[in-house]
């Protein structure tokens, strides 16, 4: 769960799953003259779509500590075994429906506890407590998965989709984690997959809910995403029953923003 808390005290919360949708809509929209279409397309695409599918669970009861009066990000949601079933749940339905898929969300499931394997050098990556037996020994796993079905596919290509999907996941949380954008880049995004040089990507933004891209990757001009939400009036709760009952029964809406 994305957690944006307003000056007001209310809450916006936004689900991973929901934040990944608006990932696959940058993937299904990639590609122009300067950028190169992701291959394979529908593969691509599908893993920016699901790439946090292993939230489901998470989602269907998120957590609220009364004590602190707050309901927590989703880097503060610890990886216990529950929730690593869950991860591996994801990978091991997404590979069912599409190997190549789930392989990169395995990708970058892994990532996300390896500095996203260098792929991004800016923004850095959040600092995050040692890594528990739990989460190496899924990491140790998966990664072994990873290697032998790599023997089979183009190596070079993956990397750049793995790549690709990590600048997809920064494009959706830069819009789905900040309630007032400010200027940002990445470091470094790839062109295509011949051996090209990557390119730093700014986006500033030029009001509340317009973007400027430099350089544009998309096909269509402009490019609108968005995201849906639930707003909840106030973080206060006396007990986690009765914050759950307020986040069932808010109201989805819907954010957009114009990529120009």
């Amino acid at each position: 769960m994305i957690i944006q808390k307003l000056a007001d005290g209310s809450l916006v919360l936004i689900t991973q799953t929901n934040h990944a949708e608006a990932s696959g809509l940058f993937a299904a929209n990639w590609g122009n003259d300067r950028f190169e279409r992701p291959r394979p397309y529908q593969s691509a695409v599908r893993a920016a779509i699901y790439h946090d599918a292993g939230w489901y669970r998470y989602e269907a009861q998120p957590t609220y500590d009364v004590a602190t009066k707050s309901t927590p990000n989703f880097p503060q949601v610890p990886a216990d075994p529950t929730q690593l079933a869950a991860y591996q749940w994801a990978i091991d339905w997404l590979t069912e429906i599409d190997s190549y898929a789930g392989l990169l969300i395995s990708r970058h499931r892994t990532g996300l506890w390896s500095q996203r394997y260098h792929a991004i050098s800016y923004p850095p990556m959040p600092s995050r407590r040692p890594l528990s037996d739990l989460v190496t020994a899924f990491m140790t796993r998966n990664e072994a998965r990873q290697e032998e079905a790599l023997k089979s596919l183009d190596r070079d290509e993956f990397t750049v989709n793995y790549h690709l999907l990590q600048v997809w996941d920064l494009l959706s949380l830069y819009i789905c984690s900040n309630a007032t954008l400010k200027e940002q880049y990445f470091e470094f995004v790839p062109a295509g997959y011949q051996k090209r040089e990557p390119v730093r990507m700014s986006l500033t933004p030029r009001d509340a809910d317009r973007i400027a891209l430099d350089p544009y990757p998309f096909a269509v001009r402009p490019l609108t995403v968005g995201y849906a939400y639930k707003h909840l009036a106030s973080h206060d709760f006396p007990s986690e029953p009765a914050f759950l009952d307020a986040y069932y029964a808010a109201v989805v809406q819907t954010k957009l923003f114009e990529f120009i």
